[in-house]
């Protein structure tokens, strides 16, 4: 049986290893990986993997605007720069909102199958809801520059009215196995892992606002093997198209976070509260959550693993390869 090419850019990231492993796992290997290995971690990322060629994303780039021709069923769109303390808007207009229409078209002129990453980033500070409707998108204020480029590349495409044809997934606090290369922008659970292991005790931002407690600021944290379910739902369901959330519609705060990793750790909870830096506080969201209701109208119906369960199986693998290492 043919196995049709799938091109994943971002693949040596979170999200994106994780798809390929997923993809391998379904007897795929003629993937083409695009990526920037610009750090060991992501080379160590695509090591276990299997896929027939790797390009670096300038090359693909450059390979797009010039037509060339892959012959692929799907196109997975999940590289981009997710610092949220990037500040260089000249930089992310190019590589996050421009690179992004330009292998959206090409996608679509190619006949595959285009489905990429948007971001939670795109709801600030949710102040106009989470409802993933298309037809709101200008209500949306960004609180950051990276969330900006997203949401310009969704209002982009909405004005094109190229929904009808392409999936965005806007997706929550993703962690998990895959993350190590991502410095300050790894989630909470693998740097409370490091610190804890280091100094017996995590250190979690104070809320500054008196609505909400320290330590009760909440997030909708989704495991990246769930994010993974939902980006190939969409692939395997060829008919759905659209904007979507891509969360788990529960909330949890980082107070139950952190007694998760110390459960997972076998540790007694030890936490401190330090202040939030001024050059983010301003920018800081308090809360998000993800309302699901149009994709469940999708037919998508995964259980979302449970914080605990995900936690653990993460800590689990933080721990075996810390000890071969």
């Amino acid at each position: 049986m043919l196995d049709p090419m799938m091109i994943v850019t971002g693949g040596a990231g979170l999200i994106g290893s994780n798809l390929v492993a997923a993809l391998n796992n379904r007897g795929h290997k003629n993937i083409l990986i695009v990526d920037n290995l610009n750090h060991p971690a992501k080379e160590a990322n695509l090591k276990p993997l299997q896929y027939n060629d790797y390009i670096d994303k300038r090359d693909f780039r450059a390979y797009v605007q010039a037509g060339k021709d892959f012959h692929a069923q799907t196109v997975f769109h999940l590289g981009a720069c997710s610092a949220t303390t990037e500040t260089d808007k000249t930089y992310l207009d190019s590589n996050n909102l421009a690179y992004t229409q330009d292998v959206c078209q090409w996608a679509l002129k190619q006949g595959a199958r285009f489905i990429y990453a948007s971001s939670a980033a795109t709801y600030g500070d949710g102040e106009n809801g989470y409802l993933d409707d298309e037809n709101a998108l200008h209500m949306l204020k960004p609180l950051n520059l990276y969330g900006q480029s997203k949401h310009d590349f969704d209002c982009w495409a909405h004005k094109k009215g190229l929904f009808r044809d392409i999936v965005g997934l806007k997706y929550f606090n993703v962690y998990g196995p895959g993350e190590d290369h991502k410095g300050n922008m790894r989630s909470v659970v693998n740097k409370a892992w490091h610190q804890i292991r280091e100094t017996g005790q995590l250190e979690l931002f104070r809320s500054h606002r008196p609505d909400f407690e320290d330590g009760c600021q909440q997030r909708d944290f989704l495991y990246v093997h769930d994010a993974v379910a939902i980006t190939l739902f969409f692939h395997d369901n060829q008919d759905g198209s659209g904007l979507f959330n891509a969360g788990t519609g529960t909330p949890h705060t980082w107070l139950e976070l952190a007694q998760a990793i110390f459960s997972a750790m076998d540790k007694t909870p030890n936490i401190s509260f330090i202040d939030i830096p001024e050059d983010i506080r301003q920018k800081y969201q308090y809360f998000t959550l993800a309302d699901i209701h149009k994709l469940g109208q999708t037919g998508f119906k995964k259980s979302f693993t449970s914080l605990q369960t995900a936690v653990s199986e993460y800590i689990t693998t933080l721990n075996r390869k810390a000890a071969i290492t």
